[in-house]
């Protein structure tokens, strides 16, 4: 079962990326724009142009995880830098857990198109 805990780092691509690629593309991403090992144990979150649709990956010790989630409509709120040229930012757990839960990371509120009916 994948879990993360409140320790976890994630690291979030800025840059859209090949939902294509599965795990040693990503992988190769997280080494080579992340400048991070895709082995040490920190989630590695990436997006494609229209940000409908985001992959985890994640090694817990013994084998990388690949999780993808689709939005059947809206989009997600994927964070920006302010610094020019950065390629990744790193977000605490919550801000994840919020990000996948249709939580505009900017202003806090749920975008309307993830209300639960």
């Amino acid at each position: 079962m994948l879990t993360f805990n409140g320790n976890l780092k994630v690291y979030v691509a800025l840059t859209p990326t090949d939902m294509r690629k599965s795990f040693n593309g990503l992988s190769e991403i997280a080494r080579s724009q992340i400048n991070a090992d895709p082995a040490s144990g920190a989630a590695f979150l990436f997006t494609n142009k229209r940000r409908n649709l985001i992959k985890i990956l994640y090694f817990d010790g013994t084998g990388y995880w690949c999780v993808a989630k689709r939005l059947e409509r809206g989009t997600f709120s994927w964070p920006r830098d302010i610094e020019p040229g950065r390629q990744s930012l790193v977000l605490k757990p919550t801000a994840l857990a919020m990000l996948t839960d249709g939580i505009d990371l900017k202003d806090g509120l749920q975008r309307p198109w993830y209300e639960v009916r």
